[in-house]
């Protein structure tokens, strides 16, 4: 399946599993390396990186994106063989974060 296809799939699936979640596809010209997809759910946000494989090519500074992003929200690479895998830790990652947030008044 091509990248383009699976993305348009995964942004569907993520639309279902966060309702009311928004899904903006990012610019790779802007920023080098920057993940494919941002997801706002109430105060919490997630960046992925999508391939269309498990040995799908990784472009120039995707590692080190993923790695800092993932240490301020939740990032990853996913690709069909680890969706569920990536789509369980986020939905966990919501939860968790999202209990601790503290309200505003």
């Amino acid at each position: 399946m091509a990248e383009n296809v699976y993305q348009a799939k995964l942004i569907r699936k993520l639309k279902r599993m966060f309702p009311g979640c928004e899904v903006l596809k990012n610019d790779p010209q802007y920023v080098q390396g920057i993940l494919d997809l941002t997801i706002f759910w109430g105060p919490l946000w997630a960046m992925l990186e999508v391939k269309a494989s498990a040995t799908a090519r990784e472009r120039p500074n995707q590692d080190y994106y993923v790695r800092q992003m993932n240490d301020m929200s939740f990032a990853a690479f996913i690709y069909p063989e680890n969706e569920e895998e990536v789509l369980t830790a986020l939905q966990e990652a919501f939860v968790s974060r999202g209990a601790a947030c503290v309200p505003q008044s």
